[in-house]
């Protein structure tokens, strides 16, 4: 028989209690910790979490402001807000997009650029419940037509923003620039919190340059969103401030004008107020509709814009470089003037040519035979070319390149247009810079008569004509005249960095000035037919800007090249000569002698500005004018 193993209930007993009390200890310090942790999580972390929740709960969502208005001089409105109707498009409420887009083309007119622009911009957006828009500018049919339909589709919305509208179109572009939809680039360059919710940013002209002005300052507003994040209402709003409306220089009827007369031609002009720097017209021929940009361009329209062989996307009146011609003509008489290089009494002989040496190569006069005697006041009446030669050969190109730098030529030096070209004005270290080669005589010559290296635009052509005008007085060109506000222009606007030119005697002035007075109605001033019977005296210059180079010793025969081969047409004019109340520049491309194209432009604008507007009969466009001399 065995015996079996007796339990002891004693020891049993014992173990249950231990292993009882270590259970709870373990149960108590987990629960300690659970204590602590919840303590810290509700107490200490309150305002943290606290936050968080309601991040998930309430979001701010930013409000753009509007943009501000601009006007001309007159107060004529030449930059407004308009609202502009799309149709978008919900994804989350769009079972099969390819369909919904395929039902809509069938009502309203839907082009590859839209879809592509749809589908580009659906990848780019997080929050499926956020529209997306599909295609802008509805009109009224489209809006009843999807408004007929909206109960077959699903998602699909009709919304409304304002967008920038420019009421005057092609006729302002020049100055104005336009608006467009903010891109990638431009965003990490603007401030991000100002930007949020920002759909358009200037692009160029004053758009560009006054955009922090015109923008605004961006206000907010928390809004209460579900677990999905669609809101269910807004807590708080904060409204934006619009931006602040401005006042340009601009005048409308003035810039009007100008377009007109050079419908159907290339060229600009530019005309400003010697008195002030106010740059009352800029235009630019031919141009183009800057409301095709601001929302989206499609692709076949742009192409031929891009394609287009006259260039309206490009700007002549700022960018445009050309040679001046002989409207250098009376700047480089200064020069040669205040150096002593000549005087206003010295006479030369011009037989048609001028020589560096006996027997070397003859730079020819524009008329052939030449102008026979001539001193500095008929040099300037009838564009003689010889005599200028003769004095950019003594005076040199450091006095030339001196004196031309005061007028401004050679920089960009309007207040606010920063896409303004700079021109080229050459020197002695520009030619050893860029070409490896030492400046001849022969350079000289040519830019004493406005050609060789040296380049122009219009905009710095008209700068220096106020200059001279106003005898030497700079105010530098602008575009801004005030800020609706109240606030002072001269907080707004950069500060002038020209010196006023004071030469040796105010007769230098005289003389010159005489000098482009006779070149209006003189008996042999060079736009004597379109000065004769003026009321008021004017003072102006013609130039021929050569657009291809002529062999040694031959002569030009504008009829024998094609169109776009001829010369430029170039005239500078201000008035009433002795109080001037307006400086204009004018270029027309490939129109051959500056007299006879470009004067009429500019005195057209002239008597617009000083005896009152036209009638659109009594507009004369530029083909519409007999040829002149040069």
């Amino acid at each position: 028989m065995r015996w079996g193993t007796f339990k002891n209930t004693v020891r049993e007993k014992y173990l249950f209690r231990r292993r009882a009390l270590l259970s709870l200890v373990i149960i108590f310090l987990l629960s300690a910790v659970l204590g602590v942790r919840l303590y810290y999580l509700q107490i200490v972390e309150h305002k943290t979490y606290t936050t968080l929740s309601d991040k998930n709960r309430v979001q701010v969502e930013p409000i753009p402001p509007t943009r501000g208005l601009i006007y001309d001089r007159n107060g004529v409105l030449l930059a407004e807000n308009r609202p502009v109707f799309s149709v978008t498009i919900v994804p989350e409420l769009v079972k099969n997009m390819d369909k919904t887009l395929a039902r809509l083309s069938k009502i309203i007119k839907l082009s590859p650029d839209d879809e592509e622009r749809f589908r580009r911009h659906l990848k780019e957006y997080r929050r499926p419940y956020e529209p997306v828009t599909l295609r802008y500018n509805l009109t009224e049919e489209e809006i009843a037509k999807l408004a007929v339909h909206r109960y077959d589709l699903p998602g699909v919305d009709v919304g409304a923003e304002l967008v920038r509208y420019y009421p005057y179109g092609s006729t302002t572009v020049s100055a104005l620039g336009y608006v467009g939809r903010i891109n990638e680039k431009e965003l990490k360059t603007a401030d991000p919190v100002n930007y949020a919710g920002t759909h358009y940013i200037g692009k160029l002209g004053v758009e560009k340059f006054y955009e922090n002005i015109l923008h605004g300052t961006v206000g907010y507003q928390n809004v209460e969103t579900n677990a999905r994040g669609r809101i269910m209402r807004v807590l708080e709003r904060h409204d934006p401030i619009p931006g602040k409306n401005i006042e340009l220089t601009i005048d409308l009827r003035l810039e009007t004008l100008a377009h007109k007369i050079m419908a159907g031609q290339r060229g600009a002009v530019v005309a400003i107020d010697p008195n002030n720097g106010d740059i009352l017209a800029m235009v630019s021929s031919p141009s183009y509709d800057p409301n095709q940009f601001v929302t989206g361009i499609d692709y076949d329209t742009y192409k031929k814009l891009r394609s287009s062989p006259d260039l309206p996307l490009f700007n002549r009146a700022l960018r445009g470089q050309y040679p001046p011609g002989s409207t250098v003509k009376p700047f480089m008489a200064i020069a040669g003037l205040d150096t002593g290089t000549i005087t206003p009494a010295f006479r030369m002989f011009d037989p048609g040519f001028y020589q560096l040496s006996v027997g070397g190569r003859k730079y020819h006069d524009w008329k052939r035979w030449g102008h026979g005697w001539v001193n500095l006041h008929s040099a300037i009446e009838e564009s003689c070319d010889t005599y200028f030669y003769h004095l950019a050969d003594k005076m040199g190109v450091d006095d030339m390149d001196k004196y031309l730098s005061m007028f401004g030529f050679g920089q960009n030096t309007a207040l606010d247009v920063d896409e303004a070209q700079q021109g080229l004005l050459p020197s002695r270290a520009w030619k050893r810079a860029v070409k490896r080669e030492p400046w001849y005589p022969g350079d000289s010559l040519n830019m004493g008569i406005g050609q060789g290296y040296m380049l122009v635009t219009p905009l710095q052509l008209a700068t220096a004509t106020a200059v001279l005008a106003a005898r030497g007085t700079w105010h530098q060109p602008h575009l801004l005249k005030q800020v609706m506000d109240g606030t002072p222009v001269a907080d707004v606007l950069p500060k002038q960095t020209m010196s006023n030119i004071h030469l040796r005697s105010r007769s230098e002035w005289v003389s010159v000035v005489g000098g482009m007075e006779a070149v209006m109605n003189g008996p042999h001033g060079t736009a004597r037919r379109v000065g004769r019977g003026s009321p008021f005296q004017l003072a102006g210059k013609s130039g021929t800007a050569q657009v291809v180079g002529l062999p040694q010793d031959n002569h030009y025969d504008e009829k024998e090249k094609a169109l776009r081969l001829r010369d430029h047409a170039l005239f500078i004019m201000f008035a009433p000569a002795e109080k001037p109340k307006i400086a204009v520049a004018v270029i027309v491309e490939n129109a051959g002698s500056g007299s006879g194209a470009a004067a009429p432009v500019a005195k057209q604008i002239v008597d617009a500005w000083i005896q009152g507007f036209p009638a659109d009969k009594d507009i004369k466009p530029v083909q519409d004018v007999d040829e002149g001399d040069r």
